[in-house]
């Protein structure tokens, strides 16, 4: 889509293209103004972090001591979980690293997970996720015709990572997960990935077998149970270092080896093509933007230079076709059928029953919490 139509942020990159940005007297939009609260509050990368990172490590050591391991690690391949395990081996902690394959992994994402667990010396679980169910859930999701095609992926990752949690006595999941290079992404493109109402929601109604093996977390799970019971806690170590992710490719490709990829989240083929055809053509949302705005707002990348790079295609002709040919031969469709779920109507995750009105009231009682004990009390990921 030609970005000349669209009021852009005089600071970042966002346009209108995300339907609930706004702009102030100077042009800047609201995800900066956004990030900018979440520094001293969510993001250290200075002294206070450092601080906090050390409370952390320490507190993760003693609930481990004793045991076969202190942590869980989940590593996609991608460059910001693959170097998280690579400083948690300076960091001399345990952890047990699970990869959740869910059938999209590229040949080059299988590398370097086997090149830095086998460098850091950790123990690695591969928990291959029934590919007929995911296949049907992701075609459940495409009949749907919502923006966020990767939940099924990202649901089934991050409930495999609780379920080995609990089965170890883990209380500590550590995630690559940052603000210095997601810390904008707008909300109006996207759900909860952990909305486990909508995604059975979708697959009831467009779904053509039962899921029996495919793992999913309640809400009273995620919200009660795993925080309040178990007291596990999803932790993000990167928010409490000065994380430059150009530098830690580097110091990875040193290190031991890593091969980085050609476009962010290319380890999953089909967040490939997702990201990179699919939102671009049917509505329109370039995933560039936000990521390349996160650079910016962090320090990583000038406006210009982004601006420069939006100016690249998203996908040269000829891969474009080898990935719509790959895609439709894995989902055993054909190309007129991915072609008509690509064109056909547009809609959005709330078109089908959430768990969002069941969050309000979670984050009411968190609220109450928070003001009887005098702090913030934050417990879920």
């Amino acid at each position: 889509m030609d970005a000349r139509h669209y009021q852009r942020c005089t600071r970042c990159v966002m346009d209108t293209t995300d339907p609930e940005i706004s702009f102030d007297a100077d042009g800047v939009c609201n995800h900066c103004h956004g990030f900018d609260r979440l520094v001293g509050t969510e993001w250290f990368p200075n002294d206070e972090g450092a601080r906090r990172l050390e409370a952390m490590l320490a507190r993760v050591k003693a609930e481990g001591e004793g045991k076969e391991y202190d942590s869980i690690l989940g590593l996609s391949g991608g460059a910001d979980s693959t170097y998280l395990a690579l400083k948690m081996k300076d960091w001399g902690l345990r952890p047990l690293v699970v990869h959740v394959d869910a059938g999209w992994n590229s040949e080059l994402a299988v590398a370097n997970i086997e090149r830095v667990v086998k460098h850091c010396g950790y123990d690695l679980h591969t928990h291959v996720v029934d590919w007929e169910e995911m296949r049907d859930l992701h075609l459940a999701f495409l009949r749907a015709g919502i923006p966020n095609q990767d939940v099924p992926q990202d649901h089934v990752f991050f409930a495999s990572l609780y379920n080995f949690a609990t089965k170890n006595g883990i209380r500590t999941i550590f995630s690559g997960g940052n603000l210095a290079t997601e810390g904008i992404f707008p909300s109006s493109w996207h759900g909860s990935a952990m909305d486990v109402i909508n995604l059975k929601a979708i697959h009831r109604k467009y779904g053509q077998r039962p899921l029996k093996s495919y793992s999913t977390i309640s809400f009273f799970n995620y919200y009660f149970w795993y925080p309040f019971v178990k007291k596990m806690r999803t932790v993000r170590p990167l928010n409490y270092m000065p994380y430059v992710k150009a530098d830690a490719i580097r110091e990875m490709e040193h290190g031991f080896g890593y091969k980085p990829y050609d476009r962010k989240h290319g380890e999953s083929l089909f967040t490939k093509l997702f990201q990179n055809y699919y939102l671009p053509t049917k509505f329109g949302y370039d995933k560039r933007l936000p990521h390349y705005s996160s650079l910016i707002v962090s320090g990583q990348m000038t406006r210009e230079e982004a601006l420069a790079k939006l100016q690249e295609p998203l996908y040269e002709p000829r891969e474009l076709e080898a990935d719509v040919a790959y895609f439709c031969k894995k989902l055993r469709i054909s190309r007129a059928e991915f072609d008509a779920l690509v064109s056909g109507e547009n809609r959005h995750h709330t078109d089908f029953p959430t768990w969002e009105s069941r969050q309000k009231l979670a984050k009411r009682s968190q609220r109450f919490v928070e003001r009887l004990l005098g702090r913030k009390v934050s417990v879920y990921s």
